[in-house]
């Protein structure tokens, strides 16, 4: 008998807002790496995540409302709206949940480099483990969905090594 979580977790996975949470990955991830040459205070980095996080969150949510409409030709509907502000927060989530390292920073918890560094792995491990849950649960096997996973882990590390080399 599977546990809750387990059902949770399969469902998430089946979801449309992993698309959302690894397009909001990415954009957090960028942001880091733009913020980390010259980093601010741990506060002002939470800071920054979270108004990206509303602000990129929103323009999907309206991107879609837009979208929706000139293509239906009517007003979006309830179901439609909620639909939409799931898949916004998720992608709101996706940007914030860096976050998490820098309010640890703040509490002196950690270093500051260490919350950068923190943020960027597990933004490039998180990409990575959704392609490589995309292709398993797409029925590929495990070779195949391991090539998957690294290969969109790629587009976080090359951010860094983007990074790296402009620095």
């Amino acid at each position: 008998m599977r546990s809750r979580h387990h059902a949770a977790l399969e469902a998430h996975l089946g979801s449309p807002q992993v698309a959302r949470v690894v397009y909001g990955a990415i954009i957090g991830l960028a942001l880091l790496l733009g913020l980390e040459r010259h980093p601010p205070t741990a506060g002002l980095v939470v800071g920054s995540l979270l108004a990206t996080a509303l602000a990129v969150g929103l323009a999907e949510l309206y991107s879609q409302i837009v979208g929706a409409e000139t293509a239906g030709r009517h007003r979006v509907r309830r179901e439609q709206l909620r639909h939409f502000t799931i898949e916004a927060v998720a992608v709101g989530f996706g940007v914030a949940f860096p976050s998490v390292f820098f309010v640890l920073a703040a509490l002196h918890a950690i270093e500051l480099d260490t919350a950068f560094d923190l943020a960027e792995w597990s933004g490039v491990g998180l990409i990575g483990v959704y392609g490589f849950a995309g292709a398993r649960l797409a029925g590929q096997g495990l070779l195949v969905s391991t090539v998957q996973g690294l290969a969109v882990a790629a587009i976080g590390v090359i951010l860094i090594i983007l990074k790296a080399v402009i620095h």
